[in-house]
Formats: C-alpha cells, sequence, structure tokens
C-alpha cells in the first residue's frame, strides 16, 4: 500500500463525498470536516448504488439510493451486518488528500 494524491481538499464539501479514480481503483473520498477525511469503497453491496454520492452523517457514510450505512472506521454496514465496503486510511498535505491504496503490479519476467 502507498498513499497517492486523489483529490484537492478545497473541491470535496463538508459532509459529502466525491468519486475518484487511480490506476483503475475506484474509491469514494468523505469530508468529514476539520480537516479530517475517510475513503471507502465507491459502490453500495446492498444493490451497486452510488455510495460516492453519499453524505456523511455522525461517522457513517449513508447509500443515496435505500439509506444503507457503512462506518467509515470499520466499513461495516449497520442495517445489514452481513454487508461491508473496504476502507482506506487518508491523510491530508497541504491541499492534497491522499489515499493508501494497494500497489498495483506487474508480472515480472524471468532472468
Amino acid at each position: 500500500m502507498v498513499f497517492v494524491p486523489v483529490a484537492r481538499a478545497s473541491e470535496i464539501p463538508v459532509g459529502q463525498g466525491a468519486f475518484v479514480e487511480h490506476d483503475g481503483l475506484a474509491v469514494a473520498v468523505f469530508n468529514a470536516g476539520g480537516g479530517t477525511f475517510y475513503a471507502t469503497g465507491p459502490t453500495c453491496p446492498h444493490e451497486d448504488g452510488p455510495l460516492s454520492e453519499g453524505w456523511l452523517e455522525a461517522g457513517v457514510v449513508v447509500c443515496p439510493w435505500h439509506g444503507f450505512d457503512f462506518d467509515v472506521v470499520t466499513g461495516q454496514c449497520r442495517v445489514d451486518p452481513e454487508l461491508a465496503v473496504p476502507v482506506y486510511h487518508t491523510r491530508v498535505r497541504g491541499d492534497v488528500v491522499e489515499v493508501d491504496l494497494p500497489v498495483s503490479s506487474s508480472p515480472q519476467s524471468s532472468p
């Protein structure tokens, strides 16, 4: 995993999310205010709703389609305990939000 820049902090309103992509991996980045950001998978596992278009409410992101909510720290759904989304560590450097994403590896050739 490595931190990669994904968005400007000033571009994501407090309480809202944004869909971002890096090297083919899509994530949702949410602004909790006070310089705190969270990153999750961008799709709700309930019915593939656009979780990245959801909003933050008391430590959870709420899917705009059916209201399923997911803890931004654990990824666990509070409505259906069998559902979860991936979560990623974030940090802010200046005005840039960085997310700790898996490093894509390319096949190596044998010598």
